[in-house]
């Protein structure tokens, strides 16, 4: 199923599911069912199957008098906003996160952001790291493997979807895109992680801020990011193909082409991944949501020669997901504020 959360004339929630670009309204069946969020809450704690529970809100539920292509190119004609596909009631209790050096593109992109002498011999940290997962990342089953690269990118304030603005805050020194593929999760009341579907994501970093020195890698992560506009609960995570394009006033400023993704792509298996995270207590707490960025194969910032400006425009996209995933950059003004004392 690809499910989608929407708010309606500016005010009502509404969970919804795409079929054959029809939407159906879940919660024109069920009123309390009208976040993602409650939807999952209840699967799980009350042991439902997911597929039976969704069939059963189907038989009751109305179809939106327009389909998901229309309203995700004009969602202002509709009144209806397209929410991020999942969110939690309380943000700072949505955990965002990131592994990266997953694929076996991305560590060329690394190495180049931070090495660009040539004639350098010595191999990076950024190499090493990606070879310790070639060699450790997908364990057999039963074994532990080497634990990936992680990064936090902040809890659910950071949280943007279709259509809204990525910020690029004054004092960043550029903006980067990163499409990858989102694992989502809700813990459960006995502290189990319990993987509720996957989404697309932008990633959105500060690849000129990592450049500088790569220890520098957690301020260029602190900064919003995207998902969405569907969250598919079936996907197999195995051989998955994403796109990229940027634009500005309308004009290509670049085309990705094909973007592989899923295990079959990547140095690290999906559950040496997921255990990495998870393994820590704080991040096994019950009625948390996690969002979990799996990685990128290419970036734009390895080859450009532009930056990032207020209106350049992004879209991610995938067969394997419903709608594109579009996002305009915004400059963000200066934030002022005041360091008080006691």
């Amino acid at each position: 199923m690809n499910i989608i959360q929407l708010k309606i004339n500016n005010k009502n929630r509404a969970l919804a599911v795409v079929i054959d670009n029809k939407i159906i309204n879940l919660t024109s069946s069920d009123n309390s069912i009208n976040s993602s969020y409650k939807l999952f809450e209840k699967v799980i704690n009350e042991k439902l199957d997911l597929n039976k529970f969704l069939e059963t809100l189907l038989k009751g539920s109305n179809k939106f008098d327009f389909t998901f292509d229309k309203l995700l190119e004009s969602p202002e004609e509709y009144n209806v906003k397209v929410l991020p596909p999942i969110d939690h009631p309380d943000p700072y209790r949505l955990f965002i996160s990131g592994t990266g050096l997953t694929h076996t593109g991305s560590v060329k992109s690394r190495d180049m952001m931070h090495n660009e002498n040539d004639a350098k011999k010595d191999e990076t940290d950024s190499a090493k790291m990606f070879q310790m997962g070639i060699e450790g990342g997908k364990p057999s089953e039963g074994e532990l493997g080497v634990a990936p690269e992680w990064f936090y990118k902040g809890n659910g304030n950071n949280l943007v979807g279709h259509m809204d603005s990525l910020l690029m805050p004054d004092f960043s020194l550029d903006g980067g895109e990163e499409p990858e593929v989102v694992g989502c999760y809700f813990i459960d009341n006995d502290g189990n992680p319990v993987r509720i579907g996957f989404s697309l994501g932008n990633e959105f970093s500060d690849h000129e801020t990592e450049k500088i020195n790569y220890l520098y890698l957690a301020h260029s992560k602190l900064r919003n990011c995207a998902i969405g506009p569907s969250l598919n609960t079936s996907l197999e995570f195995s051989d998955i193909s994403l796109s990229c394009d940027i634009s500005r006033d309308g004009i290509d400023l670049y085309k990705s082409g094909e973007l592989k993704s899923g295990e079959e792509y990547m140095s690290h298996s999906l559950k040496n991944m997921e255990y990495h995270h998870f393994k820590y207590e704080m991040h096994r707490k019950p009625g948390d949501i996690h969002l979990h960025f799996f990685g990128t194969s290419q970036l734009s910032f390895s080859t450009r020669d532009w930056k990032f400006k207020a209106g350049d425009k992004v879209s991610i996209y995938s067969d394997q997901f419903d709608g594109k995933l579009e996002n305009t950059i915004e400059q963000q003004s200066k934030v002022n504020f005041e360091i008080k004392e006691l």
